[in-house]
């Protein structure tokens, strides 16, 4: 098995896992628009969403009701597009509903087998998802992967997200993981109808806090009601609005993302 696992990451450039320590801060929204735009700038692109208890990704992308086929005992991604390949648990389960109540040990089966049977080929960047906190799957994902190029860490500006972020950027130095850097997420709100945006929340938490902890700082995106739609709708945002003034942000934080990966794709 481990061989299998060295096989398929010898093919991967660049694995770049997207954590939080916090739920609801637009974790999977990085990650999926983080993907989309490397796909879209002609980067053979994977996403692996390993949130088993709460996967967004099929719902981001449109892809609820697809599911993954199999050959030769492998899994066969989910294309979106001509660069990008999409693996979720959401794609295993017949009811989307379904609770999963599995333990450590079967999460991390699950995860070994997306990465050991998953037919990614070759790939510039793996995009991990990671569910919030420093447990089981985000463990899973860096010990699995080893050769990490970077992660990301999500957060917003408000002290209660702060806090638990500030265990996912100590969770990274723990198990020797080079952070690319943090992004403050939901930073102000972009006006619906004059596009400036508005600070009806706290702004510069994240920024603050970077600083503080001595990690990179990627930028800040704001909240958008046309990120909400592109979720609600099954239309990743920077695939449907990217001439918006969020995207324009976002693409800023996206290359900073790429000009700081140590192996970058041709």
């Amino acid at each position: 098995m481990e061989n299998d696992i060295k096989d398929r990451l010898s093919k991967i450039k660049n694995k770049i896992v997207v954590l939080s320590g916090k739920g609801g801060v637009g974790k999977s929204t990085v990650a999926s628009n983080l993907a989309m735009s490397l796909a879209l700038k002609g980067y053979k692109t994977g996403l692996l969403d390993v949130d088993i208890h709460g996967p967004s990704i099929p719902t981001i992308f449109g892809l609820e009701s697809e599911h993954v086929q199999g050959k030769e005992n492998e899994m066969l991604p989910l294309n979106f597009g001509d660069n990008l390949k999409i693996i979720s648990i959401g794609f295993l389960l017949d009811d989307p509903d379904a609770a999963i109540i599995w333990r450590g040990p079967m999460k991390m089966g699950a995860i070994k087998q997306f990465i050991k049977d998953v037919e990614w080929g070759e790939l510039d960047y793996l995009i991990v998802d990671c569910p919030p906190g420093t447990g089981d799957e985000p463990l899973s994902v860096i010990q699995l992967l080893e050769d990490i190029t970077g992660v990301v860490i999500v957060t917003t500006p408000q002290k209660l997200a702060i806090a638990d972020v500030k265990k996912s950027i100590n969770f990274c130095k723990k198990v020797n993981v080079p952070i690319l850097g943090v992004v403050e997420n939901m930073s102000g709100l972009i006006c619906p109808k004059c596009n400036e945006i508005v600070e009806i929340f706290k702004s510069g938490g994240g920024e603050k806090m970077a600083q503080n902890m001595n990690v990179p700082f990627l930028g800040k995106i704001p909240l958008d009601p046309k990120i909400v739609d592109a979720g609600d709708s099954g239309k990743p945002f920077l695939y449907f609005y990217s001439e918006t003034p969020t995207a324009k942000i976002m693409e800023n934080v996206i290359k900073q993302v790429i000009d700081k990966t140590i192996k970058k794709g041709d």
